[in-house]
Parts: C-alpha cells; sequence; structure tokens
C-alpha cells in the first residue's frame, strides 16, 4: 500500500488512538447510560442523518452488542436535516419513553433534525449522548431555530474529533479534502462506551441481553427468545 491510501491509513490509525484523550470521563458517563437504560428495561434508540447512519447501525442489532437497541430510521437520508421544524414532527413519530435514551450522531451538529431530536428528548427527561466534532461545530453556527448545536443539548458528548468537512486528506490537484474519518472514531467511542456499560452491569450482577450471530449454529434461536421479551419496543414503525 502506498500514497493516498497509506496516507489514509495512517490518518486513521493516528485518530483512532488520540479520540480517547481527555474522554475517560465521557465515555464513562455514556457507559453509566447505557448500562441504566438496559437495567431499567429500556431501549438504547440511535440517530444519525446522512451518513452518520452508519453510526447508529453499529450499535444497533448486532452480534455482541445489546438486544434493546432500535436505530431511529430516516427515510430522506438526510434530504430534509436543514429544514426547521422536522425534528419536530419527526420527534411525534417516536416512542420513546424516560427508561430509554437517545444517542444522536452528527458530524457538524448544526442541523435542525438531530438539535431538535435531542433537545426533545431531554425536555422528556431522557437522556441524551451526542457524537459530534466539536471543535468544528463550536466554530460554526447553527441552523437550528433554537440556535443551538448539538453538543449543547446533550448530557453527555463524545468528540469524534474529525476534521472541518470531515474529510482528512489534502491531494494535489484536487479541490476538495478526501478521506473521511468520523465513522471510525465515532463507531470505536460508541463500541467503546457500550463495552464498558456490560462490566458495569456484570459488577450490578446482571446478565446481558446481547446478541449471539444470526449465523453460528444456535444464534436464530437464542436471540429470537431475547427479542421476544421486548416485541412490543423493537417492532419497526
Amino acid at each position: 500500500m502506498e500514497g493516498t491510501a497509506k496516507r489514509f491509513k495512517d490518518e486513521v490509525i493516528r485518530r483512532l488512538d488520540e479520540v480517547f484523550d481527555g474522554q475517560e470521563d465521557a465515555l464513562h458517563e455514556a457507559a453509566v447510560i447505557f448500562a441504566d437504560t438496559i437495567e431499567r428495561g429500556g431501549i438504547i434508540r440511535a440517530f444519525g442523518s446522512g451518513h452518520s447512519h452508519a453510526n447508529a447501525l453499529e450499535i444497533c442489532g448486532r452480534a455482541g452488542g445489546y438486544i434493546q437497541t432500535k436505530v431511529v430510521r430516516e427515510p430522506a437520508w438526510g434530504i430534509y436535516e436543514m429544514i426547521d421544524g422536522v425534528g419536530d414532527q419527526f420527534w411525534l413519530k417516536l416512542d420513546l419513553r424516560p427508561e430509554d435514551c437517545l444517542v444522536v450522531i452528527s458530524n457538524s451538529g448544526r442541523n435542525p433534525l438531530p438539535v431538535e431530536l435531542a433537545l426533545h428528548a431531554q425536555e422528556a427527561g431522557i437522556k441524551v449522548i451526542a457524537v459530534t466534532a466539536v471543535d468544528v461545530s463550536r466554530a460554526g453556527t447553527s441552523r437550528a431555530k433554537s440556535g443551538k448545536r448539538l453538543f449543547e443539548c446533550a448530557d453527555v458528548v463524545l468528540d469524534n474529533k474529525s476534521s472541518f468537512g470531515d474529510a482528512a486528506l489534502e491531494v494535489e490537484g484536487l479541490a476538495t479534502n478526501v478521506g473521511g474519518t468520523s465513522l471510525y472514531t465515532g463507531c470505536l467511542l460508541l463500541d467503546c462506551a457500550i463495552m464498558e456499560s456490560i462490566d458495569i452491569l456484570l459488577e450490578r450482577g446482571i446478565q446481558p441481553p446481547l446478541f449471539m450471530s444470526a449465523n453460528v449454529d444456535g444464534g436464530p434461536e437464542f436471540n429470537q427468545r431475547l427479542l421476544d421479551q421486548f416485541k412490543e419496543r423493537l417492532a419497526e414503525y
């Protein structure tokens, strides 16, 4: 491997190491929220508009992760995340309860949809974990009518530390940078918070309800027994 591919690999590895700097407390706080949600029988909901949806998928419904997870599906794939009031209407479609928590992922943290969802959740007493690029967001202006950015309306903020515009590498002859990094750092932060929350539950004497791979013998049956306990909450809307 050489050229831009090697530069990108090296950049991602560097950022994966550095993303934890100064975030131990925030990661622990996120882990406690996840553990409390599972212990109460709540659901971890995760929302990301556009490409941030990939971070949401990472912690929902996957092998080795919690049964009690559900992605907030945004069918327009980011087309209307910049429109004021969309989050207000979207909120009305969601079945979020006080025992749940909401993870909101937005790299810029400036658009109305993620900000409005986070604000509604907080008003309803639901804990909000934000994954965002804090320095990038702080340097920008909000597009939301509230004037807030995502890092300003969350109980815990996990900083993915991505670059302005996300793409990290300059390439001679190109008008824009290449190589987005937020997918990697955001997923690692969330996965580590989930892993720590599993330790917390075990310390509390609670057996975490986790997915087994559906592609190993007995996996589908194992998963279904657990899914049946949360059938009403995990059904698609």
